[in-house]
């Protein structure tokens, strides 16, 4: 005889289009979910014999006390700060980190999600990929009552907590500090137009330059899609070989700028005096490559620490009701790319 599978929270939400975590709240009867949605997961989990699992409702009495870290890639210099001080945090509160990378693809992010879930972990940290954006392998988490905590990108079709940096201000101030030294053909080499902190970036790069009454152009602002060194060549020769070339970058991440950078200088350009440039996320290489990169420090280690503070807080209070948004400010840092000479 086939065993009948157990209706789960997880089978509602699909039925009725929603998320597991309103499928949760409306059988609650909680106020932020409206009548019509309560009456009918109510009417639909009635109809269908559904039973609460009450070990994932009040989180499992035995804790493994891992916590799962995913993160696109492990040695991005900006990950491997978030996953330091996210595993200096865990530690003082008796947890471990299993930590996986999903590569920016959906599907490997996919199989990390279900692997950490096979692992039993209490909760997991995630900053998505490039290509994630319903997220509904991330329910699955809720749905067996262990929080997730986004952070840095983050999807908001899945309503958990988010720890994330000011990008829209931190885009602004980098393109402020380009036109105070008299750039005024700022090209933008963007991240990809479905992913939130770079769409965040390019409005902080827009507004820079409407409120400074600077020329706006389409044709400098060019899409990466890998955010990698090539790209940031690449674009670069392209535009500066333009009938119309700027002459400023900002560019999405420090690896795309050193791309700039590397075309600059073999195509005998002067650097800041002719062409300036700025990236995102202050990498250690921006301190090393010459000329010094000015960049915007995103604080990945108080980001790690943070976020897992949040998730330990969750697992411990047995919350999957918080929606906290916790944003970081970033910081200005200015070296030789982007200080043109003044004499």
């Amino acid at each position: 005889m086939i065993e009948k599978k157990k209706l789960t929270l997880k089978d509602i939400a699909k039925e009725l289009g929603i998320s597991v975590s309103t499928a949760s709240r409306a059988l609650k009867e909680h106020p932020d979910i409206s009548k019509d949605t309560i009456r009918a997961v109510k009417e639909y989990a009635e109809a269908h014999h559904y039973v609460p699992n009450f070990l994932a409702v009040n989180f499992r009495k035995s804790r493994t006390f891992n916590i799962g870290l995913i993160v696109p890639e492990l040695v991005h210099h900006f990950f491997s700060t978030v996953i330091s001080g996210a595993i200096d945090e865990a530690k003082k509160c008796g947890y471990n980190v299993l930590v996986s990378q999903s590569n920016d693809l959906l599907k490997d992010e996919i199989v990390a999600c279900r692997t950490m879930l096979a692992s039993s972990v209490d909760g997991l940290l995630i900053s998505i990929s490039n290509e994630t954006q319903e997220g509904e392998h991330l329910s699955e988490f809720l749905s067996e009552g262990k929080p997730v905590v986004q952070f840095d990108k983050i999807t908001d079709s899945l309503d958990t907590p988010k720890v994330t940096v000011d990008d829209f201000e931190g885009a602004y101030q980098a393109v402020n500090q380009l036109i105070s030294q008299g750039y005024r053909k700022i090209a933008h080499l963007r991240g990809r137009n479905k992913v939130k902190n770079a769409n965040e970036r390019f409005e902080g790069y827009r507004r820079a330059l409407t409120d400074n009454n600077v020329e706006i152009s389409d044709s400098w602002v060019k899409s990466c899609v890998a955010i990698s060194e090539k790209e940031g060549y690449d674009f670069a020769k392209e535009l500066m070989e333009s009938a119309n070339p700027p002459d400023a970058f900002f560019c999405i991440t420090d690896l795309v700028a050193l791309g700039v950078i590397n075309y600059l200088k073999n195509s005998g350009y002067k650097i800041p005096n002719q062409i300036g440039v700025m990236g995102f996320s202050n990498w250690k290489l921006a301190e090393v490559v010459s000329p010094g990169l000015s960049s915007v420090d995103q604080h990945g280690y108080e980001m790690g620490i943070k976020s897992m503070k949040l998730l330990i807080e969750l697992i411990q209070n047995h919350d999957l009701e918080n929606h906290d948004e916790i944003q970081l400010k970033t910081k200005l840092i200015v070296r030789e790319s982007s200080l043109r000479n003044q004499d």
